[in-house]
């Protein structure tokens, strides 16, 4: 699978933009080739202060997000969780705000990694065309 790593918050001005793109793009393109992973983050101007179980039903109350949701994490710095050090390392690129955007091929290879400004639209040729390469890879093994 393919997969866009994402440190969501619940109270970002980017918020509303982000989670409808990405529900889209999951509903375009998931659930068998490609998922958003969303990990919450408090981080960065405190925009996540609620409960996992908080967050979680506000993704999927608000914008339908049918994709999955992590417990609220540590993405940059000495608290990092393992995961986003080894994002960080691949890209050089550490987030330095909420909705950073990692793209992980299925061989768990870090593609690219997009900060907050860019949004999930300016990035789904690059999603789109590692889901390509799976599908017709599979094509082929028939």
């Amino acid at each position: 699978q393919v997969s866009l790593v994402v440190n969501v918050a619940s109270e970002c001005g980017y918020t509303d933009s982000h989670y409808k793109a990405l529900q889209q793009l999951q509903r375009d393109l998931g659930p068998h080739h490609f998922n958003v992973l969303a990990f919450p983050c408090n981080q960065f101007g405190q925009q996540e202060p609620d409960t996992n179980k908080e967050i979680e039903s506000f993704a999927r109350k608000t914008y339908g997000a049918s994709f999955p949701m992590f417990s609220k994490i540590t993405v940059s710095g000495a608290g990092a969780i393992p995961a986003f050090k080894y994002l960080i390392e691949s890209t050089g690129e550490e987030p330095t705000w909420n909705f950073w955007k990692y793209l992980v091929d299925p061989n768990g290879k870090v593609v690219k990694a997009w900060d907050s400004t860019v949004s999930v639209e300016e990035i789904r040729p690059h999603v789109t065309e590692l889901v390509r390469k799976i599908i017709l890879k599979k094509k082929d093994e028939l």
